[in-house]
């Protein structure tokens, strides 16, 4: 049993109507079947390959991919832990008009907050920080973007998928001192790719 129980807010509910009275099966088949690309088991069999991938490169691929797989492994061990401490009803489980038009439920019943899947997305959207203007702006919006399907299926409440892609935000940055990854694109990078 939990220890906190977190209420959605006003927008939250507000947002997950609106979404439940506009969805029906063929809207929301798109959206779930995007939401997988940003699931903990495809993301750390990435990770893992990714981390393979760099052990015979340089020290820096290398570094690359000690991050990686470290930040998926966080990513995916965070959200148990705090859905250990904190109940919140999903929204699906919440919002019956949605069924009515078909949407169908999302893993247990009190495991809104946060959302794991937005958690990944924030630490890929804050790695992605490193990287040239062009690369960096297509994996932030397709963060973004995976991040909001969780939203749309009424998995989660819109706070939910804030709050995860912040706290893997956060912990992308405080790991980047243990792995050593860049804490920052190198100025020749900036001034070449402004």
């Amino acid at each position: 049993m939990a220890l906190v129980k977190v209420r959605p807010t006003k927008p939250d509910v507000l947002i997950a109507r609106t979404v439940a009275r506009n969805t029906n099966q063929r809207v929301e088949g798109i959206p779930r079947g995007l939401t997988w690309a940003a699931d903990e088991k495809i993301l750390l069999l990435l990770a893992t390959a990714g981390w393979v991938a760099t052990r015979s490169r340089s020290e820096e691929l290398q570094r690359v991919g000690n991050h990686g797989l470290l930040v998926a492994v966080a990513a995916s061990l965070i959200p148990h832990a705090m859905k250990s401490v904190f109940d919140q009803t999903r929204p699906d489980r919440k919002t019956v008009l949605g069924h009515v038009h078909g949407v169908s439920f999302s893993g247990r019943r009190e495991d809104a907050f946060p959302s794991g899947h937005a958690l990944h997305m924030g630490a890929l959207a804050s790695a992605a920080g490193t990287l040239p203007p062009l690369p960096r702006r297509a994996i932030r919006t397709l963060a973004v973007g995976l991040s909001l399907t969780r939203i749309v299926v009424l998995a989660h409440w819109a706070s939910d998928v804030v709050a995860g892609f912040a706290l893997g935000a956060i912990t992308e940055r405080l790991l980047r001192f243990w792995t050593g990854y860049p804490l920052r694109a190198s100025r020749e990078d900036e001034h070449a790719n402004p």
